[in-house]
């Protein structure tokens, strides 16, 4: 009897192939560079940081970069320290604002520095977000950040109970992420602007000890 070759249909795994390609370029999004790194302390803790979350970044200088990672509040807490400061800001600014990570410059400066490029912000020497006695912008920024992300989350709320679904909540949590050389009284400067605002719960980032960061 004649032996056949076998063959194989290769085009509808080719098809798939594409198709999944398609997919991540079309999901996937523009990770925007932080404009600090820090090396942080290891420790043996292993749990992990939380999605709604304000996050205060100390580097090894001792200045404080701030950031929350919700689009919505990121907006609405710009505008209020905008009204706060008396600093104006159009609404690409706000959008590219929304889009940013986190961020260490004083509000005068803001403006300027939101509409930089991602390569130009990488080249700006940041002083810091301002958390003295006498200008504690970090603390307004805490502060209007914890009420907006209230709102965001009574709003969430009406609406799931209108369309009558159940709402989960996920509170607001406070970390702190400073770095293993950072002079010990920045960090605490940092804790004493959440204590006067009454927060005495926060996460402190650390490097768990097999290498793998939380």
């Amino acid at each position: 009897m004649p032996k056949g070759n076998p063959s194989l249909d290769m085009t509808p795994m080719v098809d798939l192939a594409f198709l999944l390609v398609t997919f991540f370029m079309l999901t996937a999004s523009v990770r925007v560079s932080e404009p600090v790194i820090v090396d942080t302390p290891s420790s043996t803790s292993d749990k992990l940081l939380p999605d709604n979350v304000i996050l205060i970044t100390v580097d090894n200088k001792g200045k404080a970069f701030y950031n929350i990672n919700n689009y919505d509040v990121r907006v609405k807490t710009l505008e209020k320290m905008a009204a706060q400061y008396k600093v104006a800001f159009t609404d690409k600014e706000k959008e590219r604002f929304g889009k940013m990570t986190s961020f260490g410059v004083p509000m005068a400066q803001l403006k300027e520095y939101v509409n930089m490029e991602d390569a130009q912000r990488a080249k700006v020497k940041s002083t810091g977000v301002p958390l003295d006695s006498l200008h504690n912008e970090l603390g307004d920024w805490i502060q209007f950040g914890r009420i907006e992300a209230a709102k965001q989350a009574r709003t969430q709320k009406e609406k799931s109970e209108k369309l009558g679904r159940q709402f989960k909540y996920e509170p607001l949590r406070f970390a702190i992420k400073a770095d293993g050389e950072a002079n010990y009284i920045a960090v605490k400067q940092v804790i004493k602007v959440f204590t006067d605002k009454d927060v005495y719960r926060f996460n402190l980032i650390t490097n768990l000890e097999a290498g793998d960061k939380k």
